[in-house]
């Protein structure tokens, strides 16, 4: 796990120190084809879990468009608030981006039940079709989390008895690792809208953003 961390603050402050002509750096443990010689970047696996409505939510549900990733419980006492806080942050300055979507992943599997999911996104007043909250079984949920670059587990001493990340997670259309933030921080998740702004920009094409105009 401490792997991971070095290679997430690498990341970020690579990320960081660009300058504003270049790409996002695609983040995580890469790999070189042998056969090749091209570079395996980094990807988000298949996954299938229920969101709030009990919709099936896989990687299709993401076809096109970057989403914007965490971990949290309902029940949690110290950071959730502040990273969901930020999280509405995203969702009201994205809200009519068609390419961007919101995916919160609870650790609590167990007692963050369909139900209680949607009374959470109900009583955030966020948009359920653009923020999904999910749940799914517990060690598909808490494996791909390390694929995230992030952290859940289960853990007695922890506040509210689960130990996860406060990261914002920005993964682009093709599933690689883009940009993290701290969800806790503002001024963190500042810099993060300008990454995500760069992205978006990236990924549209011509005529995409000559419509948008």
């Amino acid at each position: 796990m401490k792997n991971i961390f070095l290679l997430l603050l690498a990341g970020l402050t690579f990320t960081a120190c660009q300058s504003e002509e270049h790409p996002l750096p695609m983040l995580g443990n890469h790999e070189v084809d042998e056969t090749t010689g091209d570079t395996i970047y980094h990807q988000i696996p298949d996954f299938t879990f229920i969101d709030q409505d009990s919709q099936i939510v896989t990687n299709e549900t993401f076809a096109g468009k970057a989403y914007v990733a965490d971990f949290f419980f309902t029940s949690c006492p110290t950071i959730c608030p502040k990273v969901a806080q930020q999280m509405l942050r995203l969702e009201k300055r994205y809200n009519h981006e068609d390419h961007l979507m919101l995916l919160s992943h609870t650790v609590d599997v167990k007692r963050d039940t369909v139900a209680k999911l949607k009374k959470y996104q109900e009583g955030l007043g966020a948009d359920p079709d653009k923020w999904l909250f999910v749940t799914g079984e517990k060690s598909d949920i808490y494996n791909i989390a390390s694929d995230y670059m992030s952290l859940a587990l289960e853990d007695p001493r922890a506040p509210g008895g689960f130990d996860h990340s406060g990261w914002l997670i920005l993964v682009d259309k093709n599933r690689h690792i883009r940009a993290f933030a701290n969800g806790t921080d503002a001024e963190s998740v500042d810099q993060f809208m300008k990454d995500i702004d760069k992205l978006l920009e990236e990924e549209k094409g011509p005529e995409e953003e000559s419509l948008g105009e």
